[in-house]
């Protein structure tokens, strides 16, 4: 079947000259003395936040050294939408909000002083196939713009490239053991199986019911990526999903090789010891490592939150892996679980990181990027050496808890050479979805489907 057409609509290259006659204005403060951002919105979509870096009047060469800003991901029907036009709607376009002073709210005001709006104007025909530019390049921002040199210049790309993406649904919630559909247009096409099992603790073989002996995975694995050994208090271990292709075989699987536990005195599995899965793919007659995706409850606000992390583990070796995605999802809200390389430097975390010798960092940080020229809007990824992991990668949709969950899975066409490739990305969403079960408090009760052999209670 053929692929789902999108749009990746990105904005970067952000940057804003000031001149010094504007110190002497009362209503604004100077950026060179305070931090400057930027709220990115577009019809439909949740606004983003971007940083923008000040630059002296003096510069004359743009700096080398950029992040992309912000990412819009449009599917045929956001396009349609957007393009729909009436008497009470225009032309879309991209609307920039600039701010000085720092980005966040207090007691829901928010901090930042509006220095000046900018507005793109999108023509957004026939970017399914080729590339479109929209602007590239200095504008004449906030008052007097563009009527005398005392005006503050903002720099920005904005450009929509072709994504085509491969999108599958659960046609039921992953512990139900569903089929998934290929989703094109109108068109949905079955194109593999699940089966989800739950191992008993005399099960040592980490096995599903529905694999073949020969199939089934080496405890050298357990060893390296995950825990084996018996826990006190409440944990929950022995779960795994296997994917299936129409002719029976399995193509990938997901399996809990570090149980979820609950921290000492808490009913919450917590981020210092979370628990973890191991992404598999068949090959040489067993199963090899593809990825490894860690899971916690994180305490938020009024509600708490699903962290994770996932990173890559090259040619299924037991050494270094690399950091692909680490966010978190609302459980309440659920949300949206993503591979995206390239984008906002809060968004995307790329480091390397030792099995044994934890990670790299302990949050969220700057992705290296390589360096566009002269503001062309050719952003760098530096993904060294797996830069084949860029741009968009994959999504999954993720239910908050107590929700019903079908998760819907959009993979870009560019990591996908069979359908082979495409289920390792399915067994990744369901082990995410399945994680948002598996770090519930434990002072909630399961459904049966997972309560079975899956929960000691100390």
């Amino acid at each position: 079947m053929d692929p789902c057409p999108f749009i990746r609509l990105t904005i970067g290259n952000l940057a804003l000259k000031v001149p010094l006659a504007a110190k002497t204005t009362s209503s604004v403060v100077h950026p060179s003395s305070s931090p400057c951002f930027c709220k990115i919105k577009l019809k439909n979509f949740p606004p983003q936040t971007a940083a923008i870096p000040y630059i002296p009047l003096e510069t004359t060469q743009f700096p080398e050294i950029q992040t992309l800003a912000a990412t819009f991901h449009l599917s045929n029907s956001d396009i349609e939408r957007l393009a729909s036009r009436s008497i009470f709607t225009s032309k879309p376009c991209l609307k920039i909000l600039i701010y000085t002073g720092r980005a966040g709210a207090a007691c829901g005001v928010h901090s930042g002083r509006l220095l000046a709006k900018v507005s793109v104007p999108l023509d957004l025909a026939g970017t399914q196939s080729k590339p479109c530019v929209f602007h590239n390049g200095w504008i004449s921002v906030g008052k007097g713009a563009g009527k005398s040199s005392s005006s503050a210049q903002f720099h920005l790309n904005v450009k929509a490239e072709p994504d085509p993406r491969f999108v599958f649904q659960f046609d039921g919630e992953p512990e139900c053991s569903p089929q998934v559909v290929q989703i094109q247009g109108n068109i949905r096409q079955p194109v593999f199986t699940c089966k989800f099992s739950c191992r008993t603790t005399g099960d040592r073989t980490m096995r599903s019911r529905s694999l073949p002996p020969e199939t089934s995975v080496p405890r050298s694995w357990l060893n390296s990526f995950g825990s084996e050994r018996e826990r006190p208090g409440k944990e929950r271990k022995g779960w795994s999903i296997t994917v299936h292709n129409l002719s029976g075989s399995p193509v990938a699987m997901a399996s809990i090789v570090t149980p979820f536990v609950a921290s000492p005195g808490t009913d919450r599995v917590s981020r210092s010891n979370p628990g973890s899965w191991l992404i598999l793919r068949p090959g040489d007659g067993t199963w090899k490592p593809w990825g490894r995706l860690e899971a916690w409850r994180e305490r938020g606000g009024a509600t708490d939150g699903l962290g994770y992390r996932f990173e890559l583990i090259p040619d299924g070796s037991s050494g270094a892996g690399i950091v692909l995605a680490e966010s978190t999802i609302s459980s309440h809200r659920g949300g949206k679980f993503s591979i995206e390389l390239g984008s906002s430097p809060t968004s995307n975390v790329n480091r390397t990181r030792s099995r044994r010798g934890g990670s790299g960092g302990s949050g969220g940080g700057a992705s290296p990027v390589n360096s566009p020229r002269g503001g062309s809007g050719d952003y760098g990824y530096g993904l060294w050496p797996w830069s084949v992991y860029k741009g968009f990668v994959m999504s999954a949709s993720v239910e908050g808890e107590g929700k019903c969950s079908k998760p819907c899975v959009e993979v870009s066409v560019q990591h996908v050479s069979c359908m082979e490739d495409a289920a390792a990305y399915v067994a990744l969403s369901a082990a995410i979805d399945l994680s948002m079960d598996a770090c519930r408090l434990f002072n909630q009760r399961m459904r049966k489907e997972l309560c079975q052999h899956s929960e000691s209670l100390s």
